[in-house]
């Protein structure tokens, strides 16, 4: 892919970096199939053409909340941009309609509130930022509108947070479900029992 695109100097790129997994540059001379590049750590580094990626240089600071939306759609941006989020507390980032969640390691109690839940009810995927709860507000709304029946897949690694996903995701439909007692439990109370 690399190979096809014009490098000039002044091209800001990614090239695979030993510790960092990806590290960004800028090319300040070509010599055929081979750039030199100065890097954002203070190296300067010759390497193929082949072995690099175009950097994006509009992505806002603090990333890009759809990712099919980045210019470049390849590993290093995808890295880049959720750790960017990540490093700002936003765990949740959308692919089309798939939602990517990195585990913060911490309470962020504001992501599961009431409140919150409130304010993705009815709403308009992508209208809002990336959540959980929107992802569980299309297949709800789907189900009930539609009578479409729906699936939420939660997937990672030991340790991702797929637990704590699949907690809001039943609190969420619980909410969405009400609040009447059915055999002395609430809708919530009876769902949360499932999981």
């Amino acid at each position: 892919m690399a190979a096809t695109l014009k490098i000039v100097v002044g091209s800001h790129i990614w090239l695979e970096d030993k510790d960092l997994v990806w590290i960004d540059g800028e090319v300040f001379r070509t010599e055929g199939q081979n750039v030199h590049v100065h890097t954002t750590n203070g190296k300067t580094v010759t390497v193929s053409i082949s072995d690099i990626h175009p950097k994006d240089t509009e992505v806002p600071s603090d990333g890009i909340d759809d990712m099919t939306r980045l210019s470049y759609l390849h590993e290093p941006g995808v890295l880049n941009n959720l750790a960017v989020r990540y490093a700002k507390n936003i765990i949740y980032t959308y692919t089309g309609n798939i939602l990517i969640a990195i585990n913060p390691f911490q309470s962020l109690p504001h992501l599961s509130e009431p409140r919150t839940m409130e304010k993705y009810k009815g709403a308009n995927f992508g209208e809002l930022d990336p959540h959980v709860f929107a992802i569980a507000d299309v297949s709800y709304r789907q189900m009930m509108n539609e009578g479409k029946s729906n699936s939420i897949l939660v997937s990672g690694e030991s340790g991702a947070g797929k637990t704590e996903t699949t907690k809001m995701l039943m609190r969420y439909l619980a909410f969405l479900g009400g609040r009447s007692k059915t055999g002395g439990r609430t809708v919530e109370q009876q769902v949360l029992e499932v999981s």
